[in-house]
């Protein structure tokens, strides 16, 4: 299966271009970093890849098809903020389990401790409200998972165990995976190729 953006362009309104004519595909299986300066629409790009935002120019296609508009997306994204990505009135049980219910082995995983999920995201930290919205996005029927620096706000060894988590279950239900990090040691170490983000146009 493959995710490709099609010479995708983005602006709001009359302002300045944040980027024109983005070309790059993303194959199930794979895993591939973005780099780029801060400011230069990494972010933005992966919205409009994963459906939550739409695109100036150009198209999102899955396989050949546009993205679904409804139901489950089968592509994830993870923001670098876990405060914008969930509703403020529902408990962290009912967020993580939106799409779908991941078990026990999952939440030991993720080192979720299941006393979070009675708890309302202004009760938990940045890093564990992360974790939720990790395992959220990871149902069986995600094909792919964009994650912005998913892991910013963990600390160096809880940043290892998750994405040694996210890596093993991409490998063996053969997800492709798109890695925006400013760590080049984190992209260089965990991705098959790197893309900078520059040269999609």
């Amino acid at each position: 299966m493959q995710l490709e953006a099609r010479s995708i362009s983005k602006r709001y309104g009359e302002e300045q271009w944040l980027f024109r004519n983005a070309n790059a595909a993303l194959q199930t299986g794979e895993v591939v970093g973005l780099l780029g300066p801060s400011g230069c629409g990494k972010s933005t790009f992966c919205r409009i890849l994963a459906g939550y935002d739409s695109s100036t120019e150009g198209e999102v296609m899955l396989d050949g098809e546009r993205l679904p508009s409804k139901g489950y997306r089968p592509v994830q994204l993870i923001f670098q903020h876990p405060e914008r990505a969930v509703n403020p009135r529902w408990k962290a049980g009912a967020i993580m389990n939106e799409g779908w219910q991941p078990d026990g082995s999952m939440l030991e995983s993720l080192e979720i401790n299941p006393e979070w999920l009675n708890r309302w995201p202004s009760e938990l930290s940045g890093g564990e409200l992360q974790r939720i919205c990790i395992a959220r996005a990871l149902a069986p029927h995600t094909r792919f998972i964009l994650a912005d620096e998913m892991t910013t706000m963990l600390d160096a060894i809880t940043q290892a165990r998750i994405w040694k988590t996210v890596l093993e279950l991409a490998a063996s239900r053969q997800m492709g995976l798109m890695v925006v990090s400013h760590d080049r040691h984190l992209i260089d170490r965990i991705c098959t190729r790197v893309i900078d983000f520059r040269s999609l146009g």
